[in-house]
């Protein structure tokens, strides 16, 4: 189970971190992904880390602004946002997947979802 959290309301170029809490023994051996879905569109990829942290993917849009990070002590993925931008307004979800390929972008390559938060970027 996922639970994703830290989601608000921010202005353009602030930043927001959000957090993805797992439960069970096996988090550390889940890839972990990031994806958002603004109103009347579809749900998109934003970012992936690989079970250990050693490898990390980003949708285009988001490079050099967004940062997917974990510790798998604490059974916790992050999504630090910088530099945030109107267009960045969504609700946020992590996932989960098993395996060792971490630069899946695709929503159905993904096992275990968390509950959404709202990120809001004024102008």
């Amino acid at each position: 189970q996922l639970q994703a959290s830290g989601g608000g309301l921010v202005q353009a170029g602030g930043s927001l971190s959000l957090s993805c809490l797992a439960s069970g023994r096996a988090f550390s051996r889940h890839v972990v992904g990031w994806f958002r879905q603004a109103p009347g569109r579809e749900r998109e990829f934003v970012g992936s880390i690989a079970w250990s942290g050693h490898a990390t993917y980003y949708e285009d849009s988001v490079k050099g602004r967004f940062t997917v990070s974990r510790d798998n002590a604490k059974n916790t993925a992050y999504l630090q946002m910088d530099s945030l931008k109107p267009e960045d307004t969504a609700v946020y979800y992590c996932a989960a997947r098993g395996g060792t390929t971490w630069y899946k972008t695709s929503q159905s390559e993904y096992e275990y979802w968390g509950q959404g938060t709202q990120v809001t970027v004024s102008s």
